[in-house]
């Protein structure tokens, strides 16, 4: 595992290695150098100026995400738990999705104006889906023979689903979670770009209009980190969570 990580770090290396003798040979306006980008980050962070749009921005992230998770997740328990309802409600699932998020953006910011709370609602929207469809996904899998022991103990079906289908459809549900994580960030991000004056997005938008292209990458490695400690969190989440389980198996 050492070995793989020393390796991806040298391709690491050698992808600004090259990056760097590349954007040697060009306008700054078309590639800007690593070093170039690296020095407008820092003189970003050490003087304030990138520190309210990244506050922002994971600000809409974070609430997206949490209210996103939590409706895929109680909604979808409540579709594997209960085929009517999973009947009743995937066509409008499905169909919520089916619409593009950017072409709704302006609806929102129309509806819910272009604060926080649109951004929001748009980073909930985008986070809902993955976890809803796993979540249904995960329980409606659990090993049959294990929920006829289940009901042959006399477990009610909130003990088989509290002790059985959610630990069980953990790794699946978390997986779920680490997409959301990710389109969590393309939400508040479309939103910004839609309607903003605060975030990394609206940022993108002014150093586009500015045609500052070492800002722009500044930013996109911003979101890059962003979206990169999020997952690892989720990683982290999804280990000690699965620990317990994997020990009970064993």
């Amino acid at each position: 595992m050492k070995s793989f990580r020393i390796y991806s770090f040298l391709l690491f290396v050698c992808l600004l290695l090259g990056w760097e003798l590349l954007a040697s040979s060009m306008s700054e306006l078309v590639l800007p150098a690593p070093s170039v980008i690296f020095t407008v980050l820092w003189e970003g962070i050490t003087t304030g100026y990138l520190l309210p749009h990244i506050y922002r921005t994971t600000l809409e992230v974070g609430f997206g995400l949490f209210c996103g998770s939590v409706l895929g997740l109680l909604i979808g328990i409540l579709m594997g738990e209960f085929e009517f309802l999973r009947r009743l409600l995937q066509p409008y699932v499905i169909a919520s999705q089916a619409v593009p998020k950017l072409a709704l953006a302006p609806l929102f910011i129309l509806w819910f104006g272009f604060g926080m709370t649109s951004k929001v609602v748009i980073t909930t929207l985008v986070c809902f889906f993955p976890l809803l469809e796993n979540t249904v996904t995960a329980i409606q899998q659990t090993d049959p023979n294990k929920k006829e022991l289940f009901r042959v103990l006399g477990a009610s079906r909130w003990q088989t689903l509290v002790h059985l289908k959610l630990p069980a459809g953990l790794p699946s549900i978390m997986s779920g979670f680490r997409v959301a994580v990710i389109l969590a960030i393309v939400g508040a991000v479309v939103g910004e770009f839609i309607g903003g004056s605060e975030g990394l997005g609206a940022l993108i938008i002014a150093s586009q209009g500015m045609m500052d292209t070492p800002l722009m990458f500044g930013i996109l490695i911003l979101l890059t980190v962003l979206g990169m400690s999020l997952y690892e969190i989720v990683n982290v989440v999804e280990k000690l969570l699965i620990k317990p389980y994997s020990k009970g198996k064993k």
